[in-house]
């Protein structure tokens, strides 16, 4: 039997006439629709030489089409790639060479600037799709049959590549198997007790493990409804809570929705399910949300990595400050990050995980995939954590310096790189800090030379055609040098604790 993640999907759907997207603006696809546009772009695919294993490269506005885009690259037995809609020129012709895609789809609007640069790549096809369901993509697949057998896979073949911020600057491609995501989304199907009945309110981006494999495979595999909406919008989300039963956000949202007047226990009467990821939320903004709504959001723990690792129980005490037990199947221990010890019950320490949900390695980087995998099959997170009496994980940090910021991960270097190269700039050191609606705000402090002047807002604007916006510094700060230790590593530790309240409202 084949192990194909869009098999598995199709046999867990009862009745094809069951809505499966419905958009803000009351655009139907049903289960039967979706199978359908599924089966054109995958015999689509097959049709321009698309053969198992072969990347397909999307960076595309979030829409229904683009969704159901991903489960007929899956479906075809080729590997889907998803590119963060923000992500400049410069930064696509790293992701593009280095994955080498077969197929590129990008919205029409950019198609003048990126095909090109496909084509100098070596990319076969460069298709467009737009947010409306238009574009090059869509019209060539409705010459195409609906009638599509998923290519058979094993369980460890690719379904996806996700790229990931790494410990060099460089970004790393992690590689998923049709194992990886069909098991985390059963086990959450079952741990948040998912069923056919339910609406998931889905305000998330598509490009990104969230929304894309945390709620529409859990939607999927519950044969379950979502509420489709291209991006959050609190006005937007106020208006259709009423009819969902769950939502899936960063923290970002709800401190958003906590801002808004309409947000009562009435509104939220229907809805059985808050769930909070991606970055650290607030125990302040659990503690609003719970007195406003009478939810406690449920708290989790995953990474692109590794899809799911833990989660605060559907019953039972859901704890601010806490991402809950490890799921069922999932192994996580914390250890020493030197020796890899196991420590002691409530000693901090390296988090590493394994399981079925943990990923098969970072793509092309063999050197890289043997250095964060322990002999015994454990994954080196990179996450600081320990472990509590009552068997509650706590992330307490980051030992690479990542930063989440709206639930991206912004690596550092990255943003140094580019700041370095200014006219006139020593060196600079980038943080995360705490954020209200970010989780973490991206900061810069910067080191000019003595015969330059430090102007932010000329920076910020030149950083803007260079980096992703997620990426950008909220602030740039000037310093006459950077706090290091004797070693002469800068000591960014120091920077977070000094700049700790910069963006603290009030």
């Amino acid at each position: 039997m084949s192990d194909n993640l869009v098999t598995l999907i199709r046999s867990r759907i009862a009745d094809p006439s069951k809505t499966f997207i419905e958009t803000g603006d009351r655009r139907i696809f049903t289960y039967g629709d979706t199978f359908a546009m599924a089966g054109r772009f995958a015999n689509m695919l097959v049709g321009l030489g698309v053969q198992p294993g072969d990347r397909v490269a999307v960076q595309v506005d979030k829409s229904p089409e683009a969704l159901i885009l991903y489960l007929g690259v899956v479906a075809a037995g080729a590997i889907y790639l998803p590119l963060n809609s923000g992500y400049t020129l410069a930064e696509l012709e790293y992701f593009i060479g280095d994955a080498e895609p077969r197929v590129f789809v990008c919205r029409p609007s950019t198609e003048k600037d990126i095909a090109p640069l496909a084509a100098r790549l070596d990319v076969a096809h460069c298709l467009t799709l737009g947010g409306n369901g238009d574009g090059s993509l869509v019209e060539k697949a409705k010459a195409a049959s609906p009638d599509f057998t998923e290519v058979p896979r094993k369980a460890d073949d690719l379904a996806a590549i996700l790229y990931t911020s790494g410990t060099t600057g460089r970004s790393k491609g992690a590689m998923l198997s049709h194992r990886n995501l069909a098991s985390n989304a059963l086990t959450l199907v079952d741990y948040w007790r998912f069923t056919a009945d339910d609406v998931l309110l889905h305000a998330l981006p598509i490009f990104h493990t969230h929304g894309l494999f945390v709620a529409s495979n859990v939607i999927l595999l519950a044969g379950a409804s979502m509420i489709f909406l291209a991006k959050f919008d609190a006005d937007e989300v106020i208006r259709h809570l009423p009819r969902a039963t769950s939502m899936m956000g960063v923290p970002t949202f709800y401190t958003r929705l906590l801002q808004a007047p309409q947000l009562t226990k009435d509104l939220v009467k229907h809805v059985r399910l808050f769930v909070s990821g991606s970055a650290p939320l607030l125990a302040d903004t659990h503690k609003e949300w719970e007195a406003r709504t009478g939810h406690r959001i449920l708290e989790r723990y995953g990474m692109t990595e590794t899809n799911m690792n833990t989660s605060n129980p559907y019953d039972g005490d859901r704890v601010a400050g806490t991402v809950g037990f490890p799921l069922p199947g999932v192994s996580l221990r914390v250890v020493d990050p030197e020796s890899g010890k196991p420590l002691a019950q409530g000693e901090i320490g390296m988090i590493e995980v394994k399981g079925p949900n943990v990923f098969q390695g970072y793509w092309r980087m063999p050197e890289k995939t043997a250095a964060e995998f322990r002999p015994d099959g454990f994954f080196i997170t990179g996450d600081l954590g320990k472990i509590d009496e009552r068997g509650y994980v706590h992330i307490v940090g980051r030992g690479k310096d990542l930063i989440i910021s709206g639930g991206y991960n912004v690596y550092p270097k990255e943003v140094e790189t580019e700041i370095d190269a200014m006219p006139g700039v020593v060196e600079s050191a980038v943080i995360g800090v705490p954020h209200p609606d970010f989780g973490e705000g991206v900061t810069a402090v910067v080191v000019m030379a003595k015969d330059a002047r430090g102007d932010e807002a000329a920076m910020l604007k030149a950083l803007e055609g260079r980096l992703a916006k997620f990426k950008l510094p909220k602030r740039i700060f000037f310093a006459d040098d950077l706090p290091r230790n004797t070693m002469g590593k800068v000591q960014k530790n120091l920077l977070r604790d000094q700049y700790k309240d910069l963006y603290r409202k009030g």
